[in-house]
């Protein structure tokens, strides 16, 4: 049997589901949750008491109330079962109950909870079921609302779907019922604490040192990079990652639905869109954000994402003279987004030839930096493809460096290499009259 066929039978449950990671935990007794119920509810009247505590004199202040109540309601407690219950109340108090352990683990990239008995997580790429679960559909929308209600969100009847972020920036979504049928369901995708850097991506294998060192020039030289990709393909992080090559002295505004960038440049101002009140007004989008940076005197423009008609504003912008514009967009190739994009700017309203659409797409983006999330798991820049402008109707690009497969490993991970095509892209000359050299090693071809 090939290694690839192999390895297609052993992942062909799309997932190992039911292979727990975590050993599994008994199951808590009714007189469990009573003690756990009582204390939550005691800390919170004497937190009360209290006001303007900091996180760490909160957790202080927790231990030593605990303390106090187990000698009155818990004497027929071990040590081991106190503690196992003051961790509950402190993940309820301080963070996002059940699944806290889940969010703090640094291996784990995703976080789902389908109901409140079934969790599930995703580690090196594969989903796993977790043995954590919620007491009740209930308690998983109060960490819902705990989540959302700091940023001026909301979540209820009228308004049952949300997008939010949590302090550390990672995207949170939630669909609560009528919508969601089995119940409240919750989506948590992490990003590290600390940003990933470009020797992080080349050690993940996303990438090689010749395609960093060229992404790099590309941006210090102002050019406008769009980054492709599917769902969880890791756009974002790539995103976070090129937008740090931008010189420190620039002023750089974002420009996010919900604020997942983590850039360390002196001048960046942050904007984040804002969905509609209880009225149905106040809604700030994407596309009015994008209108508004270009009267706040942005040297950079940083897009999260371009979903819909702010795709059309986008490209006027870098049309118009605001060079070195990063953006993502959802696409199954170079060529797909070129697609979508005609398609979301046909979104803003407007009748516009199809050919002048094409034109602005041509003439605004220079790079297109396509992500894949493989099926072992990893994710790899598969194109970085360079725009060359429009012949007849039709948009042209040429592949500066693709990432070739060359098979599976007996543990079915992916082989393969980034092989340049030995193409020089036209831009060479702007690079170079920014002050950059160009190896010529850079673009040579290395396969037939």
């Amino acid at each position: 049997m090939s290694l690839f066929k192999k390895y297609i039978e052993e992942t062909s449950a799309i997932t190992p589901v039911k292979e727990l990671i975590e050993l599994p935990t008994p199951k808590k007794s009714k007189e469990f949750w009573n003690l756990e119920t009582n204390l939550h509810n005691y800390l919170l009247e004497e937190l009360k008491k209290y006001p303007g505590q900091d996180r760490e004199e909160e957790k202080h202040m927790i231990e030593e109330l605990a303390e106090t109540f187990f000698e009155q309601e818990g004497s027929r407690l071990t040590f081991e079962e106190k503690q196992e219950i003051l961790d509950y109340v402190k993940d309820e108090l301080l963070a996002y109950g059940p699944i806290t352990p889940l969010l703090e683990d640094p291996l784990i990239s995703e976080v789902m909870v389908n109901t409140f008995n079934e969790v599930y997580y995703e580690k090196n790429g594969r989903i796993y079921q977790s043995h954590v679960h919620f007491i009740d559909n209930q308690h998983v929308i109060r960490v819902i609302e705990r989540i959302v209600s700091p940023l001026g969100r909301r979540i209820d009847e009228s308004s049952p779907m949300v997008d939010a972020r949590l302090p550390n920036g990672s995207r949170v979504n939630a669909i609560i019922p009528p919508l969601a049928l089995k119940g409240p369901s919750l989506t948590i995708r992490k990003f590290s604490e600390t940003p990933f850097t470009i020797k992080d991506l080349i050690q993940f294998g996303t990438l090689n040192e010749q395609m960093a060192e060229f992404l790099e020039v590309c941006v210090k030289s102002r050019l406008n990079v769009f980054i492709s990709g599917g769902t969880g393909s890791g756009k974002t992080s790539t995103l976070n990652v090129l937008s740090s090559f931008i010189p420190n002295h620039e002023r750089i505004i974002t420009i996010e639905d919900a604020a997942e960038l983590k850039l360390f440049q002196d001048h960046v101002v942050s904007l984040e869109s804002r969905p509609s009140n209880i009225e149905g007004k106040g809604e700030i989008k994407i596309r009015d954000l994008v209108r508004n940076s270009l009267r706040m005197r942005p040297d950079r423009i940083v897009v999260g994402e371009v979903r819909g008609a702010e795709a059309l504003d986008m490209l006027q912008a870098m049309n118009t003279g605001h060079d070195g514009g990063l953006s993502t967009g959802h696409a199954n190739s170079p060529r797909d987004i070129l697609s979508r994009l005609e398609t979301m700017v046909l979104m803003a309203g407007y009748e516009l030839p199809v050919k002048a659409i094409r034109e602005q797409i041509a003439n605004a983006l220079d790079l297109i930096v396509h992500q894949s999330r493989m099926k072992d798991g990893t994710r790899k820049i598969t194109h970085i493809t360079e725009v060359l402008g429009m012949e007849g109707d039709v948009i042209v690009l040429q592949d500066l460096f693709v990432f070739k497969e060359t098979g599976y490993s007996e543990d079915g991970g992916m082989n393969g290499e980034f092989i340049s095509t030995g193409i020089r892209p036209r831009f060479t000359d702007q690079l170079e009259l920014n002050g950059f050299k160009i190896p010529p090693s850079w673009f040579v071809r290395e396969w037939l």
